[in-house]
């Protein structure tokens, strides 16, 4: 599982998504992109399960 901490950027408050500490490219937004991902949380939702599974019949 990863890590979730908070810091801030230019005064404003950001979260930070990794895979853990030694994660070269974290995933890092405000709360404004924080409000637009709780909009279109089901939406985000729904793209994982489409395309996060292998395709059936393990062929390309």
């Amino acid at each position: 599982m990863g890590e979730v901490r908070e810091t801030e950027f230019k005064g404003n408050p950001v979260i930070v998504l990794s895979y853990g500490p030694d994660d070269r490219f974290p995933f890092q937004f405000g709360l404004r992109k924080a409000r637009l991902i709780l909009e279109h949380i089901e939406d985000i939702k729904k793209f994982v399960e489409k395309h996060g599974k292998p395709p059936e019949g393990g062929g390309e």
